[in-house]
């Protein structure tokens, strides 16, 4: 990390918070990588509502937070799934590439929301994930 970047992060009080929730990252992002592994799902389901409940980040740091650690947590999945020739390429790319226009629109529109509503209608949707997983086979 460049000194400058440090300094900023430094007199920002990110580095002192940083290393005072090291061990509750390292859980958040050990659970994330689990479930990710297992089914698919780890990023949003599992990190933003950890980094909201244990560490107090609002819906929109724990938004972003997720999605820098999803990059992370996506090239080392699909580097292992890869490897055991379980990755369906052709249709990554065909669920990819139009995420990306969603992911434009729903950062555009977060910056709309509130921090609240995103919360609720996030907890709805896990809500709903959850009764089609146990309902639909």
């Amino acid at each position: 990390m460049s000194r400058a970047i440090l300094a900023t992060a430094s007199s920002r009080g990110w580095v002192t918070e940083i290393h005072a929730n090291t061990a509750r990252l390292v859980v958040i992002g050990a659970v994330a990588g689990a479930f990710s592994g297992l089914s698919g799902v780890g990023g949003g389901v599992i990190i933003v509502p950890l980094l909201m409940a244990l560490l107090g980040f609002d819906a929109r740091a724990a938004t972003a937070t997720s999605l820098a650690a999803i990059a992370v947590i996506a090239v080392w999945g699909v580097a292992a799934f890869g490897a055991l020739g379980s990755v369906e390429w052709a249709y990554g790319l065909l669920v990819g590439i139009p995420a990306l226009l969603g992911v434009t629109i729903g950062v555009r529109l977060r910056a709309r929301i509130s921090a609240r509503l995103i919360a609720r209608v996030f907890a709805v949707i896990l809500v709903v994930a959850a009764i089609l997983l146990l309902v639909v086979r």
